[in-house]
């Protein structure tokens, strides 16, 4: 069996729409990281600059 024998072939619409959803989730996932991590922030408040190490 040859690579071309395996698997599912796309059509190139297909493939694009896969792509696009593929760099949504990512975005998505990138926008709550960064979310989560503001979220965290202002939770603890400005004293985490100040505190002693």
């Amino acid at each position: 069996m040859t690579s071309e024998e395996k698997g599912i072939k796309l059509t190139e619409e297909q493939a694009k729409r896969r792509r696009a959803r593929s760099v949504a989730i990512a975005l998505t996932l990138g926008a709550l990281v960064l979310l989560f991590y503001v979220v965290t922030i202002v939770k603890m408040g400005p004293q985490i600059m100040s505190r002693s190490l």
